[in-house]
C-alpha cells in the first residue's frame, strides 16, 4: 500500500516534467538546443553581455523597468518623477504616474529586450529597450509621456518636438522639466 501512495504523491511531478520536457525539447533533440529553447521563452529571464537584458519587465517608474531582478533606466528620455503633478487644460493630473501606466501599457506582457549602454550612479543598467520592435524610450518621448534627457543623449530630441508641436502628452499643458522638479524638491534652484 506504501508504494501505491509513493507513486500518487510522485505523478504531478513527473507530469509536470514531462509538460516541460515536451514543451521546450527542440527539434533535433539535443539538451544544448533544448536549453536555448527554454531560455528564448519570455518566462526566462537573461543578463549577459552576449543577450543583454531580457525577459518580462515590472514598471518601476514612467522612465524604470526591472528585468529579472535588474534596475533599468531607459536611456536618453526622463519622465515625470512618480508624485509629480501636472497641468491640462486647466486640471491637475497626476502626469508621473500616467507615464508609468503609458509604459506599462506599452510594454504589456511582451518580452523587453534592452542593450546596456552604462550604469548610472544608482546602480542601474542604462539602456536601450525594445518591445514588440518598438524602442520605448522613442514612443514616450513621441507620445509626450516623457522628454528627451538631452544631458545624457539627443537620441529623442526630434520625436520630443513633434509631441511638442502636436502637443502630446506632457505638451499639452503645463509642467516642470523632471529634472528641474526633482531639483526643487532637493530644496536646490
Amino acid at each position: 500500500m506504501q508504494t501505491i501512495a509513493k507513486i500518487a504523491l510522485a505523478a504531478p511531478v513527473v507530469a509536470a516534467t514531462i509538460l516541460l520536457a515536451v514543451r521546450y525539447w527542440p527539434e533535433d533533440h539535443t539538451p544544448e538546443a533544448a536549453v536555448a529553447a527554454a531560455s528564448s521563452d519570455p518566462v526566462h529571464t537573461s543578463a549577459d553581455a552576449t543577450t543583454g537584458i531580457v525577459g518580462r519587465a515590472s514598471v518601476i517608474d514612467g522612465d524604470t523597468l526591472e528585468i529579472g531582478g535588474v534596475r533599468v533606466r531607459l536611456h536618453g528620455v526622463d519622465a515625470p518623477e512618480s508624485s509629480q503633478n501636472c497641468v491640462a487644460n486647466g486640471a491637475t493630473y497626476r502626469c508621473g504616474q500616467r507615464a508609468a501606466l503609458a509604459l506599462s501599457d506599452l510594454i504589456g506582457v511582451q518580452t523587453v529586450r534592452c542593450e546596456q549602454l552604462d550604469t548610472d550612479r544608482y546602480g542601474r543598467a542604462v539602456a536601450r529597450c525594445l518591445a514588440g520592435g518598438q524602442d520605448v524610450a522613442e514612443v514616450l518621448v513621441a507620445e509626450g509621456f516623457a522628454v528627451a534627457y538631452r544631458q545624457y543623449s539627443r537620441d529623442y530630441v526630434a520625436a520630443e518636438g513633434r509631441a511638442q508641436r502636436e502637443r502630446k502628452g506632457l505638451w499639452a499643458g503645463d509642467f516642470v522639466p523632471p529634472d528641474q522638479y526633482r531639483r526643487q524638491r532637493r530644496g536646490g534652484t
